[in-house]
């Protein structure tokens, strides 16, 4: 959450000439409903075994780039489904650069809508490190560092 996933995933498509999804505006589209309104609706579990069958379905897409959401690897053995797919990638971020991206477009978030600035800090804090688990399973790690 809050990486970069999906400008990395824009660019990297161009650049291999591959198409290109982000799953949770596959979701908005297919369900036409916000991914806050799905989480509204029918909760983080709901949201979550939907999230896996719309990874499932676009895995098996050929020459495409895949941008998840950032509990999409955590959930429903999906970090095995990615890498049994293709090559997976995560984007290692410090703290504070997520913190900063997400306190501002935090609206668009439902985990985080309803949080403060110190409070987005303290969720990172906390969730991190038990997403790492899974991150640090892809095939490949990259530092990102704000300029």
């Amino acid at each position: 959450m809050g990486t970069g996933k999906t400008t990395f995933g824009k660019k990297l498509s161009q650049k291999i000439h591959f198409s290109f999804i982000d799953t949770d505006l596959y979701i908005e589209n297919n369900f036409h409903k916000t991914i806050n309104e799905i989480f509204a609706e029918k909760g983080e579990e709901g949201f979550r075994t939907i999230e896996t069958k719309i990874l499932a379905e676009i895995a098996e897409i050929e020459n495409v780039v895949i941008a998840t959401g950032g509990g999409t690897p955590c959930f429903n053995n999906n970090m095995a489904l990615m890498n049994s797919k293709g090559l997976t990638i995560y984007l290692e971020t410090p703290t504070p650069d997520i913190a900063q991206r997400l306190i501002t477009g935090k609206t668009k978030r439902p985990l985080l809508k309803d949080k403060t600035s110190e409070e987005i800090v303290e969720f990172i804090e906390e969730i991190l490190p038990k997403r790492s688990t899974y991150y640090k399973k892809a095939d490949l790690t990259i530092n990102v560092v704000e300029n």
